[in-house]
């Protein structure tokens, strides 16, 4: 049995100033999809992530074409997942002379693409 090496490109992004929820929305709309269709999804995403998901998308297609000499149209996104980071941890004043705890949350975003078969 001859194992078939399967070329991928990856592109992250650490400690993103966006909540890893909000990431994972518009992650999960581009999964298992063609780089061109996923890019225009993206594209036309209102929604907050979707600038840092297109940015780090192109990455990956850069880095696939570039350092592994991949073929443009047979990418796919293969996966694409977005990990908590570390918390800044903030105070604001409130009422009464008391201090409230304000979670300023951070993620780590990673996008991986293949070529399909």
């Amino acid at each position: 049995m001859e194992e078939t090496a399967v070329l991928e490109a990856k592109a992250t992004l650490k400690y993103a100033r966006i909540s890893a929820r909000k990431v994972k929305i518009v992650a999960d709309l581009i999964r298992g999809k063609n780089v061109d269709e996923a890019l225009a999804i993206v594209k036309f995403t209102p929604k907050a992530s979707s600038e840092i998901i297109e940015k780090l998308l192109k990455s990956a297609i850069a880095n696939a074409e570039n350092n592994h000499g991949m073929s443009h149209e047979k990418l796919y996104v293969a996966e694409i997942f977005a990990n908590q980071g570390p918390t800044l941890k903030r105070i604001r004043p409130a009422a009464k002379g008391s201090a409230v705890r304000i979670r300023k949350r951070t993620s780590h975003i990673t996008i991986v693409v293949r070529e399909a078969e």
